[in-house]
């Protein structure tokens, strides 16, 4: 697994054993997104990711951009700090020309890209393409081939696959990845099969914690969910004869968790308690004006540098 570290990231890792990231919206144009992306490394992040969509719940109708062009620019005006996507799925890609993407993600990158997967779910993303939603043993199915089609394509220079939902016929991806033996993908799964698939194809496993409608788990109660998923992690690399010390394990916080930034006390505090359930990799959202993720900006970064520097907010 790269995740390289991103100027006092380096310091948080070393002595919180969390790595702390942070997600950014594709919904600014450029001049705004450049400055933001200079910024999220400055203030010492480790990684930094973004959504994958078409369209994003109730921001359908507002301004919204591809993840891989958005990271791309990322890739343009950084350095040190780890760049991906949380998370791509299969809603509406295919694998070929997907592996086509992150092998140039990876380029322009310099080795610096994690491509997070997921199955989907069934908003906007899962019929804007004409088909009808697939059910869930179906989204199950088709993630699992899709990660194993990827993985595949992004290890061998020429590759046919005849597969249940996804074929491929003398595809290529020259010149290969930056990373050997290639990006390292974060994938996320809740359910046994999609462990499964996190267990085989993993660097990372991925959670938002709980899923559905709720409010959110503070950080002890997001922490004890957190520890049980990782059992079934675990019990996944066991049938799969793999060590699960080698899988970091990433929570996204802000959507059925609490993000904990209140002050620099509460994201430590936070940090400190999914470390402790064996979490690697915490990731918090850039703010936004309004909701979702509404937030003051100053406030949040002043959070962020004490945690990142060992100061007081």
């Amino acid at each position: 697994m790269h995740l390289p570290a991103g100027g006092e990231g380096a310091r948080l890792s070393s002595v919180l054993g969390v790595r702390l990231g942070v997600l950014v919206l594709p919904e600014f144009d450029r001049g705004r997104a450049e400055a933001i992306w200079r910024r999220v490394e400055d203030l010492g992040f480790h990684h930094a990711w973004t959504y994958d969509h078409l369209a994003w719940r109730s921001l359908r109708d507002r301004p919204w951009y591809g993840a891989v062009p958005f990271l791309a620019a990322a890739a343009m005006v950084t350095s040190r700090i780890g760049l991906g996507t949380l998370v791509a799925s299969p809603n509406f890609r295919h694998p070929v020309p997907f592996a086509r993407e992150i092998v140039t993600l990876d380029d322009l990158t310099g080795g610096r890209l994690t491509i997070g997967l997921g199955a989907g779910g069934t908003g906007w993303d899962a019929v804007m393409l004409g088909q009808e939603a697939w059910s869930p043993a179906e989204r199950a199915g088709r993630f699992a081939e899709f990660v194993e089609l990827l993985d595949l394509l992004l290890v061998e220079p020429a590759l046919s696959f005849d597969g249940r939902y996804y074929r491929a016929v003398e595809a290529r991806t020259h010149p290969g990845c930056v990373q050997r033996p290639r990006v390292p993908f974060a994938v996320a799964a809740t359910g046994p099969r999609g462990m499964r698939v996190a267990a085989r194809h993993g660097a990372l496993w991925a959670t938002t914690g709980a899923g559905g409608e709720r409010p959110a788990l503070d950080a002890a109660a997001g922490s004890a969910l957190v520890r049980t998923q990782l059992e079934h992690l675990e019990a996944a690399c066991a049938e799969a004869h793999r060590d699960p010390a080698g899988i970091g394990r990433l929570v996204l916080t802000g959507l059925q968790l609490d993000p904990c930034l209140a002050s620099a006390g509460s994201l430590q505090d936070a940090m400190g308690r999914y470390g402790e359930a064996g979490v690697t990799d915490l990731v918090v959202h850039w703010p936004r004006r309004e909701d979702p993720f509404g937030g003051d900006l100053g406030h949040f970064e002043r959070v962020i540098s004490a945690v990142t520097t060992g100061g007081s907010a």
